[in-house]
């Protein structure tokens, strides 16, 4: 499991390269939309990420908006991003890849 020492900006930064898609939001979220061809794929993929953050004891901000699905995360305990983060996040992004 990832550590949860809050990371650095210049961490973060280093580390979205290996996340493609994902922006920094207020220097304390890491963001990824994800647009689907139809609302139920999108919900679907909602309860892959749902079973990852259970998994990971780390749990995402998402929201549904139609066939977009907007899922950010953040380590509240640090105040702010942690290598949790990042790796929950990657998770995430499989999961993607896996669903498409």
């Amino acid at each position: 499991m990832a550590k949860a020492g809050k990371l650095t900006a210049e961490d973060f930064i280093a580390r979205l390269k290996g996340l493609p898609g994902w922006t920094v939001e207020d220097g304390k979220w890491i963001v990824r939309r994800y647009r689907f061809a139809e609302f139920m794929a999108g919900v679907d993929f909602v309860g892959r990420v749902a079973r990852i953050a259970e998994d990971n004891n780390h749990h995402p901000m998402i929201a549904i908006d139609y066939k977009l699905v907007t899922v950010r995360f953040t380590t509240w305990s640090a105040g702010g991003l942690t290598d949790l983060d990042f790796h929950t996040a990657a998770l995430v992004e499989q999961a993607y890849g896996e669903h498409a």
